[in-house]
């Protein structure tokens, strides 16, 4: 299947790394990162055009994100009311959230594309729990244009190598991820902790 994508990236080019990209941000199974790396790669050999790729690949990424986001908005909170009260979540909860989103999580949406599946999940997050989205847009949109120059270079830098490169990249992001997973863990249970005493 990987091997399908990446010969309609050599045979449309940029018109079809936009459209793949919208699916795979959106959630569909498309290995995101590895069109990217692999468009890189086209790039230097001269297939691709730089400015093109990244354009594409960018307003590609921005539509999937926000798919995920309007239908977070449209479903996310009648959703909760019907069936929140099976996963211990209330309307109430998605304030919370909203709140949170504004102050600190907002950068989670541009930060999200480095983690596979966080993107898409944040998106739904910000939508359910009405982000405003002059505030979504600024966070999500910047985080697309990062995220996909950051493998597209990736690609053009290291050439054939580029599988063994990618490879070592999701081995480091996973490493960074699972530190960060636990460090949150760690905080939120020494902030528990405290918070009880002072009560």
């Amino acid at each position: 299947m990987p091997g399908d994508f990446l010969h309609w990236i050599s045979q449309y080019g940029a018109a079809a790394l936009a459209v793949l990209l919208m699916l795979g941000v959106f959630g569909l199974p498309v290995p995101d990162e590895t069109l990217l790396t692999f468009a890189g790669v086209l790039i230097r050999n001269g297939r691709l055009n730089f400015v093109t790729t990244w354009a594409a690949a960018a307003l590609g990424s921005m539509c999937g994100i926000t798919l995920s986001y309007v239908l977070g908005r449209r479903f996310g909170p009648a959703a909760v009311t019907r069936f929140g009260r099976w996963f211990h979540v209330s309307p109430s909860d998605l304030v919370r959230v909203e709140r949170w989103l504004e102050r600190r999580g907002k950068w989670s949406l541009t930060f999200g594309y480095f983690v596979p599946g966080v993107r898409h999940l944040t998106a739904l997050v910000a939508g359910s729990s009405q982000l405003p989205a002059k505030v979504f847009a600024v966070y999500a949109y910047s985080g697309a244009a990062v995220w996909s120059l950051v493998f597209i270079v990736l690609g053009w830098t290291v050439g054939k190598r580029w599988e063994a490169a990618l490879a070592a990249v999701h081995r480091n992001l996973t490493i960074v991820v699972a530190v960060a997973v636990a460090a949150a863990i760690l905080y939120a249970i020494v902030h528990t902790r405290v918070w009880r005493r002072e009560r």
